[in-house]
């Protein structure tokens, strides 16, 4: 439950991606980062935390993804980093499925923090780790949470759901891995097989 840190990260992700693909690894990655304050950020403890926080999502990305993501347009990167945070926290791909998605395919066009609270509520029930966390904390997973649903454009800025619209590229890298991480974005299957052609 660590993504309480930033948003999407869309900029800084864009900016550490040709350094793996020129480096190789992620840890050379993350060492140059620190040394040269490449995200610019005004603390060392904040450059760690988002550095580490970038990394370990753009981590569950393949090769193949992370060369696309530099040619991607603004918003299939968009897509791809909610797909990387979605494979980083189960907590989020979870969601993403179970609240997002159904609502969307069940054509309520609506999220709001009660749909959050309602789903948290439920995970505890199984994870009783979920019950450790403040109200406080919890307040702070549902803001960044609904920011980077905002920042990949699958929510509107007034909580209304917006329907992803995948490229056929972007949905055939999605395949080369899970089919069933196409589950992570509002569509519905037909639309999914029309985005194919």
């Amino acid at each position: 439950m660590s993504f309480t840190t930033g948003g999407l990260f869309h900029r800084e992700s864009v900016r550490l991606v040709p350094l793996y693909l020129d480096l190789g690894d992620w840890d050379a990655v993350r060492d140059k980062v620190l040394a040269e304050n490449l995200l610019q950020t005004r603390t060392l403890n904040t450059l760690k935390r988002v550095c580490y926080e970038v990394i370990s999502r753009l981590r569950t990305l393949t090769r193949g993804e992370l060369a696309f993501l530099l040619e991607a347009s603004h918003q299939e990167q968009a897509y791809l980093l909610w797909l990387a945070v979605c494979r980083r926290y189960r907590f989020i791909a979870e969601f993403a499925v179970e609240v997002l998605r159904e609502r969307y395919i069940t054509l309520k066009s609506d999220l709001t923090y009660e749909d959050f609270d309602s789903f948290f509520n439920q995970k505890s029930e199984w994870h009783s780790k979920l019950d450790e966390i403040t109200p406080a904390t919890r307040g702070k997973l549902r803001q960044v949470l609904f920011k980077m649903l905002r920042e990949a454009d699958l929510l509107t800025a007034n909580n209304m759901i917006h329907a992803a619209m995948l490229s056929p590229k972007l949905l055939e890298l999605i395949h080369q891995g899970s089919r069933r991480e196409v589950l992570y974005f509002p569509v519905f299957e037909s639309d999914v097989k029309g985005m194919k052609r």
